[in-house]
């Protein structure tokens, strides 16, 4: 588990490296704010399309064998983007082309790499394996960022690319030499209790994931607080722009106390030991409200004060309904429920920033954080009141309603 925390920081520092420079690459390539916003969601169209398959994927192969692989293509595809950098022959079209042959490798690779960490650790510790992976991603995020910067202003842009593909390169070297714990699902393998499966269908994944109250409720709660919420890079830099008449410094002051609050969230959400749907669903409406009050700040420094609890509570519940969401289904069938889920994930991604954006074109930016903040807490609350109202529903049986009569 080390070793693979260890590789997992260095890809996601290249991973977000890359995608700090290929942002400046295409306005480099093509002065368009609009196509660097075109690059961006080629690469996450083919989550939305294919990732139920991908997940399929995963059930079907051995799962280091999938997650090694997907590595490799991932840093061969960094590796030829760098050298057409450096031969100065990428257009934006090829651009699109490698953009888009990422997203439709990642939808196999994201559920291959969560599942195998998770196959590393008992099962009684996963929720704290899936803390730690949010802790690494988030220091990892921090770190590539920053390395961008550096290493296109002293390499250039296709050292930053050529990084990435080394940072790949090593997370397959590593994946050979990982073994799964005694009593994981790595264990026991990807095969159903009676048997192995002859299909591994698409269908099945989708079925289970319909049929399961606790599923449909997690992705309620988390659609909604990704809808309303959550996309501060969004409101709170119009926020801190606008109203609070602050400019670009002030807003990166914003951006790193809410990396701090996620690093410190993946901290404590890495101690849970029996992560749930109500805890994600009271989290996140906790969120919503503090997202309130963040609306109402007077001035930058209230706001400051209100941005790192915001950031712990959200980090906190993304780590627990992680958990939920990778530990709930049968062993056989989680790469298909964590496929399903990357679908209606980018259906989110995709659609919430322009809801908001609406949202804030109607409300401005206080009146969008107020807004949405309200209607993540009132909808979960909802939603909790008519769960628990349907659990008190006395039901009484045809027979025993027959023998009252008589």
């Amino acid at each position: 588990m080390r070793w693979w925390s260890v590789a997992n920081f260095v890809s996601n520092a290249g991973t977000w490296m890359q995608l700090t420079v290929q942002n400046l690459l295409v306005l480099q390539i093509t002065g368009s704010a609009a196509a660097t916003g075109l690059s961006m969601s080629v690469q996450a169209a083919p989550a939305l399309l294919i990732s139920v398959f991908g997940g399929a994927a995963v059930d079907r192969w051995p799962r280091r064998l999938t997650a090694a692989v997907s590595q490799a293509l991932l840093g061969a595809v960094a590796f030829v983007t760098a050298v057409m950098v450096a031969l100065d022959r990428l257009d934006l079209t090829t651009l699109m082309v490698l953009a888009a042959v990422t997203g439709v490798v990642a939808t196999v690779d994201g559920p291959a790499c969560s599942l195998l960490g998770n196959d590393l650790v008992p099962r009684e510790d996963v929720p704290s394996a899936i803390g730690v992976g949010a802790l690494v991603h988030q220091a990892g995020r921090l770190t590539g960022a920053a390395l961008a910067g550096v290493t296109v202003g002293f390499l250039g842009t296709a050292a930053a690319y050529a990084a990435n593909g080394l940072s790949f390169l090593f997370v397959a070297a590593v994946i050979p030499f990982l073994r799964p714990a005694r009593g994981s699902a790595g264990q026991t393998g990807t095969v159903k209790e009676d048997g192995p499966s002859d299909t591994m269908s698409v269908r099945e994944g989708l079925a289970f994931f319909v049929r399961r109250p606790r599923l449909l409720a997690l992705a309620g709660v988390t659609g909604v607080s990704a809808v309303f919420g959550r996309n501060y890079q969004l409101t709170l830099a119009v926020l801190v722009t606008g109203p609070l008449a602050g400019g670009a410094g002030s807003f990166g002051t914003v951006s790193t106390v809410l990396a701090a609050g996620g690093i410190v969230g993946a901290v404590l959400g890495a101690r849970l030991r029996r992560p749930s749907v109500r805890v994600v669903g009271a989290l996140a409406a906790a969120g919503g409200l503090l997202q309130v009050v963040a609306g109402m700040s007077p001035s930058l420094a209230v706001l400051l004060v209100m941005v790192l609890p915001m950031a712990v509570v959200e980090s906190v519940s993304d780590t627990a309904g992680t958990a939920v969401l990778q530990t709930d289904p049968p062993a056989h069938l989680r790469g298909r429920v964590l496929g399903v889920w990357g679908s209606i994930g980018t259906v989110w991604g995709l659609g919430g920033p322009p809801a908001l954006g609406l949202l804030m074109e109607l409300a401005g930016a206080r009146g969008a954080l107020i807004a949405g903040g309200l209607i993540i807490a009132g909808t979960i609350g909802a939603g909790h009141l008519l769960r628990e109202r349907g659990t008190r529903v006395p039901r009484v049986s045809p027979v025993a309603h027959l023998e009252t009569a008589a």
